[in-house]
Parts: C-alpha cells; sequence; structure tokens
C-alpha cells in the first residue's frame, strides 16, 4: 500500500465519521418531530427515560455518502446502497409505527434476493461447491446476519460498538488477503460507525434504532458474503463465523431458549447476554466493555487465522492455524479468569478495570458533603424559622401590654 492511498483511506475515513458525526444531532431532531421515541414501557428496557430512535440513518448517511466519493462501484457496494436503503426506510417505519416481526422478516428475505441480483453470493463452503443451494444459503447467511446484530441491540452503544469493531476485523482480514476494495468498505463502516458512538454511548441521548440495526446487519453480511467466502480453502468458512461469534452465538441462543420454553422466536425478552450481565451486577458500561473485549478477541483470532486459510496445501499442518487455536484458548481463559474476577464487587474494584477505589472514595466523600450541606442549610432554616416565630411572639406580647 502506497503512502499516498493510505492518506487517501484516512481522509475517506475522516469524511464518513464527520458526515455521521454532523448528521446525527439534525437527526435526533427529526426523531422528535415525527414521534419516534423509545418509550420504557416494560421492564425490558434498560433506559428510564424515552429516547429518541433513528440515529442510524446517519451512520447511513455517513456512509452512502464516503462511499460515493472514495469507492469504485462494484457488485458489492451497489447491493449495499439499494438494499440498505431499503432496510433503512423499514426501520425508519419501525421505529415509528412498530412493524410486526413477520412483515420485517418478509422485507429482509426480499432486499437478500436484491443482494443476490447484484451478484453477491457464497458460491461455495470450504472445498464444497454449493450448486442449487447457492442462493438460498446466501439468504440465510444475510438474514441471519441482520438479525443477529438487530437483536444483540440491548445497551447503550452495544451494537453499533460491536459493529464497528466486526467492521474493522473484517478490514484486516481483508487486507492480508490483498482485497482492497472490500477492506475499504469496512473501513468506512467502521468510521461512520464512530462518529455516532458519542452520542450512542452511555447514557445514550440518540439510539439506532431498527434503523441502524439492519443496515448494519445488513452491509456487514454483504461485505463478509463478498470476501471472507471467496477463499477456496478447506477452513476459510471459519473466519466470517469467527469473526461474528458473539452476536450469531447470541441469536441462537435467543431462538433456542425461545422455542423450547414454547414462546415464538420473535418474541422478545430479557435473556440475553447483555441483560444476563446486568443481572449479574454489572453496570451498563461494565457490561459493554466485557462485550467489546469478547468480539475484539474473536476479531484477533480471525485475523490469526487468515493465514492459516491462504495456506492452500496444508492448511491443518499450518503453523498459523496452531497459532490461532493457541490464542483462542488463552482468551477464552483469561476472559473466564476476568470473568470470574469482575463477578465479585470487591473483586472488580480491586481490579482496576472500571471505578478506582480513589474514584468511588472520592464520590462517596462527595455524597457525605452534600448530605451534610443538605442537613445543615435545613437545620440552619429551621431555626431561622423558630427564630423568627419567637420574635413574632415577643413583639405581640408587647403590644398587649
Amino acid at each position: 500500500m502506497s503512502f499516498n492511498y493510505l492518506l487517501y483511506v484516512i481522509a475517506a475515513a475522516v469524511c464518513a465519521a464527520l458526515t455521521s458525526f454532523a448528521c446525527t444531532p439534525p437527526v435526533r431532531v427529526l426523531a422528535y418531530r415525527i414521534g419516534a421515541i423509545d418509550v420504557p414501557l416494560d421492564k425490558r428496557r434498560m433506559h428510564k427515560r424515552p429516547i429518541p430512535l433513528i440515529g442510524g440513518l446517519a451512520i447511513y448517511l455517513g456512509f452512502t455518502l464516503s462511499t460515493a466519493i472514495f469507492c469504485e462501484v462494484t457488485e458489492t457496494l451497489k447491493a449495499i446502497w439499494i438494499g440498505g436503503s431499503v432496510l433503512v426506510l423499514v426501520g425508519i417505519l419501525d421505529d415509528r409505527f412498530k412493524l410486526s416481526a413477520v412483515l420485517k422478516l418478509f422485507i429482509q428475505i426480499g432486499v437478500a434476493l436484491i443482494a443476490v441480483a447484484c451478484g453477491v453470493s457464497i458460491e461455495r463452503i470450504a472445498m464444497m461447491p454449493l450448486g442449487v443451494f447457492e442462493i438460498p444459503v446466501t439468504v440465510l447467511w444475510i438474514v441471519g446476519l441482520t438479525n443477529a446484530i438487530n437483536l444483540i441491540d440491548g445497551l447503550d452503544g452495544l451494537a453499533c460498538g460491536i459493529s464497528a469493531i466486526c467492521s474493522a476485523s473484517i478490514s484486516c482480514v481483508m487486507l492480508l488477503r490483498g482485497d482492497t476494495g472490500s477492506a475499504m468498505l469496512t473501513i468506512l463502516l467502521t468510521s461512520s460507525c464512530i462518529g455516532f458512538i458519542p452520542f450512542n454511548k452511555h447514557p445514550a441521548r440518540i439510539f439506532m434504532g431498527d434503523t441502524g440495526s439492519l443496515f448494519l446487519g445488513f452491509s456487514l453480511a454483504v461485505i463478509s458474503t463478498g470476501g471472507l467466502f471467496k477463499v477456496h480453502t478447506v477452513i476459510s468458512f471459519i473466519v466470517p463465523l469467527i469473526v461474528f461469534a458473539l452476536p450469531l452465538f447470541d441469536t441462537m441462543n435467543a431462538i433456542i431458549r425461545r422455542v423450547i420454553s414454547g414462546r415464538s422466536p420473535f418474541a422478545p425478552d430479557k435473556g440475553h447476554l447483555h441483560h444476563k450481565l446486568v443481572d449479574m451486577g454489572f453496570t451498563q458500561k461494565e457490561s459493554v466493555k466485557i462485550l467489546y473485549a469478547v468480539c475484539a478477541l474473536m476479531g484477533l483470532v480471525s485475523i490469526v487465522f487468515t493465514d492459516a486459510a491462504i495456506d492452500y496445501d496444508a492448511p491443518f499442518e499450518s503453523v498459523q492455524l496452531i497459532k490461532a487455536l493457541v490464542l483462542l484458548v488463552g482468551a477464552i481463559i483469561i476472559l473466564w479468569v476476568n470473568f470470574i474476577i469482575m463477578k465479585n464487587p470487591v473483586s472488580r474494584l480491586h481490579s482496576g478495570l472500571f471505578e478506582d477505589e480513589k474514584k468511588t472514595a472520592y464520590r462517596r466523600l462527595k455524597r457525605k458533603v452534600e448530605i451534610a450541606t443538605i442537613i445543615a442549610d435545613n437545620k440552619a432554616a429551621s431555626e431561622h424559622g423558630h427564630s423568627d416565630s419567637k420574635s413574632k411572639n415577643d413583639k405581640d406580647g408587647g403590644k398587649s401590654q
């Protein structure tokens, strides 16, 4: 990659991030104007006050404008422009009027078929050509990943950050494979998410809603279909599964959990991974950081795994594959140890990862001072009122004499 091209990529990324950032305040105003507000009327909601939706429109505008200026028009980009525009419109309507889950599913299938018509498809898994199953498998992947990003959107900044991390991981994988076109798309998608996160992190001032989650899920699915599945090796199909391991696992877990309990797979509940972390005592910020770390580690494993997937002759004997597996096992062990530490409030405080002792002590001292001040003010007001009353009684007594 030449220095000039690197500057070109940086300029494109800055353009995407700034556009997304600058478009968010007008989009927030628009959400209030059209009544696209998420009011917490049930216990499943994690926020306590009404928050405007359709923030994903800012991400869409940042990505669309930057790709129109800096990217070559490819089959993948056409599919994202057309299908993404349809899903953004559907998302806005859903954020405002609450469309049925079945209707949205059929629309997602139709949009996935649009992507197939644009030339996006999974032609083979590993070394096995799919043949007549090419279109069904492609549609299943696009619809599945679209819903996976949608379902994980339950805490402030979670889905947007997870999408950014997954997109950044795909960028690295594509650069390692020499696919600069797909890498540019994911870099701009990552930048668009980064531009929106300042408004979406806890406490969120705006949610991206289905407008953003459907667009991000669809875009990531289409880009991964056009890039990650194209290498014809035995283990190449594992890379996208590792990149999206967190949202895919959460979605599969949700579907199985609901079906076993006799409910519809579309029925919302409070059993997602982020809900479980909050129920264990983690704050929203802590829960989001934990899931960010899990997703980032999976992305790192996928990057190391990529070199092994490119080893056409003997992928299972590749040193890179062994390194990737060691890294994966090590990541799981590290995450598990940190999870045990974070589960205990005392050890979580001592870990230094979140609220450190000095900050906590300062906040406690500040609160004590505030309480003492309030008590002193109330006492002074009471004494002042008592003295005024006594003075008035003395005056009244003097007049009567």
